[in-house]
């Protein structure tokens, strides 16, 4: 999640577990056979529960409430709402509707778009932006059309995509306006790409006068390493270019439910030249990885982002092994909780998570499996989904709640996380269990 605010970090008092694994190169594997990740019927039960409990206690707006008039479920960050948590909260809220108002919260948003499509990623308690519109650090990845179709494969309401495609089209439209470069392209922020503290400029770059800059908003955030507010157009970003993809994709898709046939022709374009561009300008055959850019050049720092290709089916099939690769690599992604979301063999990571410099989230984690998916690899896809749920049940034995993040080297919470968080968490616990467990 993006924070608006400076970071409370946790690890001064953090004890780790004495399940915590030797941190020698492939020694990360505590168990050796998908069996032995097995977790009791009991327990899992025990977590549905909990995280619904939870979710349930985070319904707010309503009754007297003079911003938000309706009820919906919330990320709980802050008093916020935040644009790609609700989404990803989407992802399990979807199997308790009843329960867990999730399409107003998603209405919030299209409710708030600017006429030309413009949707920030926070706004505050009072219904206000919380970002300047002028800045990409306003934009989260959009997931909308993701969300809606995570609901619609539940649901079944066409009514409900057919109220919602307007605004989503104008939402595309926007970010091809804004954002997009004349390579096909796109750039976005640090903060915006919601990975908060993720480098992504080019080692040893300097301010260049070339970004557009923040200026007097939240200096305490931008010295939060790894954020530097005036690092954006000039990159292209592997993640956000992907994101496009996807959400083409996902329009496409929804066209055809709603038989806007004449939309299509348009969003296959769009996909088919963005994926082009990742794979020629950001894919490294040496390397067999993609490279977010920096002034037309790749920028060599692996990260969690690049996976984003796999949903968005942007990877050639003739390049996909050696691809998964780095993912199912121990001295990289694949760590004693998968999956790092920093590899490991790059300087900045952290074992015990430094938020995204290596913690294990579940909105990319839940990303990467249903990317497996997508390409066939139902046995990766398990034992990953078995791997992770594994170890969320484990902290939770030991904690009693479910947390923001966890350690990619040790079964714990990540250092710099937030409990009972149900929210995106919710994922876990709830989806995963009925889609990868039982």
């Amino acid at each position: 999640m993006n924070n608006n605010r400076r970071r409370f970090l946790i690890n001064s008092s953090l004890t780790l577990s004495g399940l915590a694994v030797a941190k020698t190169a492939g020694a990360y594997f505590p168990f050796q056979t998908l069996q032995e990740y097995e977790v009791p019927e009991s327990l899992r039960k025990e977590m549905y529960e909990k995280a619904l409990s939870i979710a349930k206690t985070k319904v707010r707006g309503g009754g007297n409430d003079p911003y938000y008039r309706k009820p919906f479920v919330d990320a709980a960050f802050s008093s916020n709402i935040f644009y790609w948590d609700t989404c990803f909260i989407a992802c399990y809220a979807k199997y308790h509707t009843d329960e867990l108002p999730i399409l107003n919260a998603l209405d919030n948003f299209y409710e708030l778009m600017e006429p030309d499509g413009f949707i920030c990623r926070e706004y505050t308690r009072e219904r206000k932006a919380m970002w300047p519109k002028e800045h990409p650090v306003s934009m989260n990845p959009p997931l909308l059309a993701f969300a809606e179709l995570q609901l619609y494969a539940v649901t079944k309401n066409k009514n409900r995509l057919a109220a919602v495609y307007p605004k989503l089209k104008q939402h595309l439209e926007y970010w091809v306006q804004t954002c997009r470069g004349d390579d096909k392209l796109f750039f976005n922020d640090a903060l915006g790409s919601g990975m908060d503290n993720i480098d992504r400029y080019p080692y040893g770059w300097q301010d260049d006068g070339k970004g557009i800059p923040m200026r007097n908003l939240f200096p305490e955030i931008f010295a939060y390493k790894g954020l530097n507010p005036a690092w954006n157009r000039q990159g292209r970003m592997v993640d956000v270019s992907a994101q496009i993809c996807l959400f083409a994709a996902n329009m496409e898709e929804i066209a055809g439910i709603l038989t806007r046939k004449d939309d299509i022709a348009a969003y296959k374009n769009l996909y088919t030249e963005t994926k082009n561009a990742i794979n020629t300008l950001c894919w490294n055959e040496e390397d067999a990885f993609y490279y977010d850019l920096g002034y037309g050049k790749q920028i060599k720092r692996k990260h969690i982002g690049m996976f984003w290709c796999l949903i968005a089916g942007v990877v050639p099939n003739e390049k996909l092994s050696r691809f998964l690769k780095h993912l199912t690599n121990p001295n990289e992604f694949w760590r004693s909780i998968p999956v790092a979301t920093m590899p490991a063999d790059q300087p900045e990571f952290s074992p015990k998570g430094d938020y995204w410099r290596g913690s294990v989230w579940v909105p990319t984690n839940y990303m990467i499996l249903l990317g497996l998916l997508k390409y066939g690899e139902k046995k990766m896809a398990h034992k990953l989904a078995r791997q992770y749920y594994w170890a969320v049940a484990e902290v939770y034995k030991k904690t009693g709640t479910f947390w923001e993040n966890y350690a990619p080297d040790f079964i714990d919470r990540g250092n710099d996380s937030r409990p009972d968080f149900c929210g995106w968490t919710g994922i876990v616990p709830i989806t995963i269990y009925r889609e990868f467990i039982t």
